[in-house]
C-alpha cells in the first residue's frame, strides 16, 4: 500500500513540499526564537540543504516531514512529520516524530493537532510499534506537545546527542516514547 501524499486535520494540511516553501522555511530556520534549542540558526544554504534532505527522506522512505499549511490560511507554517534518524544511539534504529513551526504559528495548537495525525499514520498506515521524540531538556513547549500525544519519558533513556559537540549546552537530550 502506497502511503498518502498528504494528511489532513480540522485546520491543517500536511503535504508534500513545494519550491515556494523554501523561502518561508529559510526564514523560520533563521529565527533565533525558533532555533533556540538547536546549535545555531541556519543560513539560507543550510536551510535549502535541510529541505533537500527532507525530500530525499520522502523518496527513500515514503514518509518524512510534511510541509504544514493552515487550511484557508498561511500556505507554509513549518513542518510536522516522521524521520528515521541517521545517527546511532541506544534506541536506534527508530522512527522519530518531529515538528518545527514558524514563531507566528506557536501557541495555536497546530503542532499537537498535526502530530496527532502523524501518530495515527505511523501506527495505522506504517505499522510502527513505537515512535520516539527528542529535544533539549529546557524545551518545555515541545515537551508539552510530546506529553499531550501521550508520549512518556524515562530519564534512563536520556542521552548525549551525537550530532551536537561535546561540551555544548544542548548536547544532553531527553527522549520520549509512544507505543500504540
Amino acid at each position: 500500500m502506497r502511503p498518502p501524499t498528504e494528511l489532513r486535520t480540522a485546520r491543517l494540511i500536511l503535504r508534500p513540499w513545494r519550491q515556494t516553501d523554501r523561502e518561508p522555511f529559510a526564514a523560520l530556520n533563521a529565527d533565533a526564537r525558533v532555533m533556540q534549542y538547536f546549535p545555531a540558526p541556519l543560513s539560507r544554504a543550510e536551510s535549502d540543504a535541510g529541505a533537500a534532505r527532507i525530500a530525499a527522506h520522502f523518496e527513500a522512505n515514503g514518509f518524512g516531514f510534511w510541509a504544514a499549511e493552515v487550511l484557508g490560511g498561511t500556505p507554509f507554517i513549518g513542518f510536522i512529520g516522521l524521520s528515521v534518524p541517521a545517527f546511532a544511539a541506544h534506541f536506534t534504529p527508530c522512527t522519530e516524530i518531529g515538528w518545527r513551526l514558524a514563531h507566528h504559528a506557536w501557541g495555536l495548537g497546530y503542532a499537537t493537532e498535526g502530530a496527532r495525525a502523524v501518530v495515527r499514520f505511523a501506527f495505522e498506515t506504517l505499522g510502527r510499534e513505537e515512535i520516539v521524540a527528542m529535544t533539549a531538556p529546557a524545551n518545555q513547549r515541545s515537551r508539552r506537545v510530546m506529553e499531550k500525544l501521550g508520549m512518556r519519558r524515562d530519564p534512563a533513556d536520556d542521552f548525549d546527542h551525537p550530532r551536537i559537540p561535546e561540551g555544548h549546552p544542548l548536547r544532553r537530550t531527553v527522549l520520549y516514547r509512544l507505543r500504540p
